[in-house]
């Protein structure tokens, strides 16, 4: 089964599928020490890395196990990083958020701004209960992200990560379908989408 990547339009950001001409883009963020400080894997040494991860991307779509979407400004057309939802279980009704935004992005809302509007798509389209997300706990300004979403902060994970020998903390975060709703998000009816 196939699941579309969506195109999605905030009052700020066009959210879309990516293509081969994004490859530059994604070796410039991955490669930023401060866009990849606390990220769970090393910055990006090779730009064949780009090439994987929009492989990576094609087989979530025609896997229909989620869904990874690039983030351009709408004034301007400028990447600003990617967004997804992954790891759907449609026996669960589950699947995890992921974001990464360039520094340059940082502070203007746009984490929050895109992932909502991936959430509303996610909701909806692969009638998801729950949403799950991490950050690691040194990354205040990613938790900011999750709790302005409605995410509840449910645990924390001990030294789950090592990279380059550094070890960290992850927070895990929860966001249960009803209480989307109760933040005031609307959860359209699922659009039928199955394996």
């Amino acid at each position: 089964m196939t699941l579309p990547t969506p195109e999605l339009h905030t009052s700020r950001l066009h959210l879309r599928p990516f293509t081969g001409a994004d490859a530059d883009h994604l070796a410039r963020l991955h490669t930023d020490v401060e866009v990849m400080r606390y990220w769970d894997s090393p910055r990006w040494t090779d730009h064949a890395r780009a090439e994987r991860f929009l492989a990576v991307c094609q087989r979530l779509a025609e896997e229909g196990s989620g869904a990874r979407v690039a983030i351009d400004r709408a004034s301007d057309g400028a990447f600003v990083g990617w967004c997804s939802v992954t790891g759907w279980n449609p026996e669960f009704r589950s699947a995890s958020l992921g974001y990464c935004l360039d520094s340059s992005g940082w502070g203007h809302g746009y984490a929050t701004e895109a992932a909502r509007a991936l959430l509303q798509w996610a909701f909806a389209a692969l009638d998801l209960n729950r949403v799950q997300a991490e950050a690691d706990t040194r990354n205040r300004a990613s938790a900011r992200v999750l709790e302005k979403l409605g995410f509840v902060h449910e645990g924390t994970l001990r030294e789950d990560c090592i990279v380059d020998g550094d070890v960290s903390d992850s927070w895990v975060y929860g966001l249960l379908r009803r209480e989307w709703r109760q933040a005031g998000a609307t959860v359209p009816a699922p659009v039928a989408v199955r394996p």
